[in-house]
């Protein structure tokens, strides 16, 4: 097993994340979900400079990008999105794109169920054609109710992937199965063979091994489902604002080059820009936890 990390929570150049990322032993990254800020040859050459691969990338569905909307041209926009950003993968050589159909921070819909599931399968099903031509994978991510109505748990990730095609995989998230899921565990054997990312954060979406979460029966269930590929490190640490906080140095005050989509994504998830002191200690404190469990 390898290790990724995203470079969505801190708002850095991408060089000064590489750099971190390959000096504290990480192998690949899953690139930031917004297509228009990259030229593609010039992360290419950053990739190889520090020596680490592009394992994928998240969307970041926000605003009016929701696969579930109810004016067609607005599926259209998101589509086209999602396509835009598989074609960036495509393009670093990566493998996967976790995807969030619906719009994050949206829990109200605005159209009947048996609507939006057409609408979501009919959506999938158009990038799937994209993502099969071009070797890549596709996997529905649920993620908690507060963050959406749509897909929250593993059985529903797994029934669209099942309706859009038997190569569409299913992404699973330990923060968000420790919210929705009875059993987690349960949940990482109903999907098996359809998971084809896996996403590594803590119950209190701290760094692993900074909560209550037994990574030792996360992993050895990973091992009985066959899944040997990257562990994707997504912490989003919650700020505390008050006199109780343990990390006094841990909010960023003036963040340079992080755009208003950026923080508006890391304060829609309960967070905020932090400090690079901050950031290098979660990112290492990952490391540390899963390093075991890596080839």
């Amino acid at each position: 097993m390898q290790i990724a990390i995203h470079n969505w929570m801190r708002a850095e150049t991408l060089e000064s994340t590489l750099q971190r990322i390959s000096g504290l032993g990480y192998t690949h990254i899953e690139i930031q979900g917004a297509p228009e800020s990259y030229d593609s040859s010039q992360v290419k050459e950053l990739l190889e400079k520090y020596q680490i691969q592009c394992w994928g990338s998240v969307t970041l569905m926000l605003e009016e990008r929701n696969l579930l909307a109810k004016n067609p041209d607005q599926r259209k926009r998101s589509i086209q999105y999602v396509l835009d950003l598989a074609q960036l993968v495509a393009d670093l050589g990566g493998s996967v794109i976790s995807l969030v159909p619906g719009t994050v921070g949206k829990i109200i819909p605005d159209a009947r169920p048996e609507e939006e599931w057409e609408w979501a399968v009919e959506g999938v099903k158009e990038i799937y054609q994209f993502t099969e031509a071009n070797g890549l994978k596709i996997g529905i991510e649920p993620i908690n109710r507060f963050e959406t109505y749509f897909i929250n748990r593993g059985a529903q990730a797994l029934a669209l992937a099942e309706a859009v095609g038997p190569n569409c995989g299913v992404c699973l998230d330990t923060f968000h199965m420790n919210i929705e899921e009875l059993d987690m565990f349960a949940t990482m054997r109903e999907v098996g063979s359809r998971l084809v990312n896996f996403h590594v954060a803590d119950n209190n979406r701290m760094a692993p091994g900074m909560g209550k979460l037994d990574w030792k029966r996360i992993m050895s269930t990973l091992k009985e489902i066959g899944y040997d590929d990257v562990l994707s490190v997504e912490f989003c640490p919650p700020i505390d604002r008050t006199p109780a906080n343990p990390y006094p140095n841990s909010i960023d005050e003036a963040p340079e080059g992080l755009s208003k989509e950026q923080l508006k994504f890391l304060q829609d998830h309960g967070s905020t820009a932090v400090t690079d002191e901050f950031y290098t200690m979660l990112t290492q404190r990952s490391i540390d936890q899963l390093k075991p469990y890596l080839k």
